[in-house]
């Protein structure tokens, strides 16, 4: 008979298919979820037959010493946690039934996803992006019945935007695809006549998202009740949100003076320090070169310093494809996506912005400003594809002793696949940029850019752990981000949309950093002369993406 934590692994893969695709599980490849009010109920159905599944096998503890030892144990605890948001999120409504743009993100990416790591027998990759083009009439029809509760207007721009591009997708980038993987005539008719259906049912359901009245502010904000469940069983965090927003505002003056003196020192102040840093910027046939150069300094600092079990996990740094290159910017299209820990593959790819001669001068600068050198290091290298996520995802996939610690961090349509996972994936990546920081592998210039990415990521704390609280209202966090950060006002939008539409989530980066942080020094107190930073990296790192305080709890326990 399955274990517990095996149910669970096979209810999570069969009720989000899309995420058993980016997961490398193929056995869904063909199906989109059933988001219909039914399926919702069915699904909470089974968490409630599951939640008793696992508390019979382990009944819920805090021993930590026995999470710590037993496998097991640490995953039924985890898979606890991750029912427990769910329920939260479906007697809240306000995602499925509130969110469009959790839709848009699925029926597109459910499709994307098949396009950017297909199965290696292509005649299944091919039928599975023809099935689930079939599939989107049935799901977002399910849309407009699930979609009962009023829509902030920022969320509906951003699924009518998605809407759009993934109607182009299927019309323009999908035969590109397909020539690409080498269809053959009748193939390419059956697949493409699936493109035009999922083309139309975007458009029908953009065409019935614009007729909804937009929300009021206040239906942005998740509420403190529901914040509060992100916080304890999705993060392990035993702080109130209030408790933590006191930390996180002491700590943004220090580090909003620290950027001021910094940006002085290279760029004559703040107002210089974004001209500087487009300035410092690679040619166009330099780009790729330059990541790949300073991926391998990376690592090798990394060996020097012996900070962490690096891993063999080789990385490439390409071109977006061109099926995709037109419809990227207005999707939810990472340069780096996290390998599939279930489906093996001998190299992983990083997709990288297109700079070549097909692109007009005018478009090819401004693209190259934005990939300058502190971007290329700090943001492409350092943080998503070197020593940050990459080096996290494969002691993930690779050592990790947890089994839902080795799924949950997986990039899918619109988030990661469990929410727990975040606190680790994002803090580490940020910790990453610190200890590259503490290495001296930053250029003044770098750190200045660094040093603004924490005040930023201080911002999005302040402002995420504000709104769902009732603390701060929508048009407060957009001017937070405007004048305390220094953002442009169309990105401090953006940032506060993002915010309110994924509660708990722009606050797991600064969580997971400090979280990692403090427990370093405790250790390291405790420890004296014993201690190793490789040894704490990788002890840190074996469970894979489970929340940073209870990874640390752990820790400390077999300490």
């Amino acid at each position: 008979m399955n274990s517990a934590v095996d149910q669970f692994l096979d209810h999570y893969f069969f009720r989000y298919p899309v995420n058993a695709t980016f997961t490398g599980v193929r056995l869904h490849d063909h199906e989109l979820p059933d988001w219909s009010p039914e399926g919702l109920e069915d699904a909470q159905d089974e968490r409630d037959a599951l939640l008793m599944a696992l508390e019979e096998e382990h009944p819920p503890t805090e021993d930590w010493g026995l999470l710590a030892r037993v496998p097991s144990a640490l995953d039924a605890e985890l898979a606890r946690g991750a029912l427990d948001v769910q329920t939260m999120e479906f007697e809240s409504r306000h995602f499925h039934q509130r969110n469009p743009a959790l839709w848009t993100g699925e029926a597109v990416f459910g499709v994307v996803g098949l396009m950017l790591r297909p199965p290696a027998n292509l005649r299944d990759a091919f039928a599975s992006v023809a099935m689930r083009l079939h599939e989107l009439p049935r799901f977002l029809g399910d849309l407009r019945i699930t979609l009962t509760e009023p829509t902030p207007a920022p969320w509906t721009a951003r699924a009518l935007r998605e809407c759009a591009a993934g109607a182009a997708l299927f019309r323009t980038g999908l035969p590109r695809w397909l020539d690409e993987h080498g269809a053959d005539v009748e193939t390419r008719a059956w697949v493409m006549e699936a493109g035009e259906t999922g083309a139309r049912a975007l458009e029908e359901a953009a065409d019935w998202l614009r007729a909804r009245p937009p929300a009021e502010e206040g239906a942005a904000a998740l509420g403190s009740e529901g914040y509060a469940v992100l916080l304890k069983r999705g993060h392990f965090c035993g702080e109130e949100p209030g408790a933590l927003l006191q930390q996180a505002l002491q700590a943004f003056a220090p580090a909003r003076a620290r950027l001021e003196a910094l940006a002085g020192e290279v760029a004559g102040g703040l107002d210089g320090l974004a001209e500087a840093l487009a300035d410092d910027r690679p040619a166009a046939h330099e780009l790729l070169p330059a990541l790949a150069e300073k991926w391998e300094a990376c690592r090798a600092m990394a060996a020097e310093e012996g900070l962490v079990e690096w891993g063999d996990w080789p990385l490439r740094y390409v071109p977006i494809p061109a099926w995709a290159a037109e419809v990227a910017p207005q999707l939810y299209f990472l340069f780096y996506r996290s390998p599939s820990p279930l489906e093996a593959r001998a190299e992983h790819v990083y997709l990288v912005t297109p700079v070549d001669a097909g692109v007009p001068a005018e478009e090819r600068v401004r693209r190259l400003r934005q990939w300058n050198h502190s971007a290329l290091t700090l943001n492409h290298v350092v943080h998503h594809g070197g020593l940050g996520h990459h080096v996290q995802n494969w002691h993930a996939t690779q050592r990790s002793t947890s089994r839902i610690g080795t799924i949950a961090a997986v990039d899918c349509a619109s988030r990661i696949g469990l929410f727990l996972g975040g606190s680790m994936a994002e803090g580490w990546a940020c910790y990453a940029t610190d200890l590259a920081e503490a290495c001296g592998f930053l250029t003044p210039l770098e750190q200045a850019s660094e040093q603004q990415s924490r005040v930023r990521q201080l911002g999005r704390a302040i402002v995420d752990l504000s709104l769902h609280t009732g603390v701060m209202s929508y048009a407060q966090g957009v001017a937070f981000f405007e004048e305390a950060v220094g953002m442009p006002r169309a990105a401090a939008e953006g940032e506060v949309a993002k915010a309110s539409m994924f509660p708990g989530t722009a606050v797991m980066y600064w969580l997971g950093t400090e979280g990692i942080l403090a427990v370093r020094e405790r250790l390291r107190a405790r420890q004296g002369a014993r201690f190793s930073l490789k040894g704490f990296h990788d002890a840190l790192l074996r469970r894979g993406s489970i929340p940073v305080p209870l990874a640390a709890r752990l820790l400390e326990a077999e300490a």
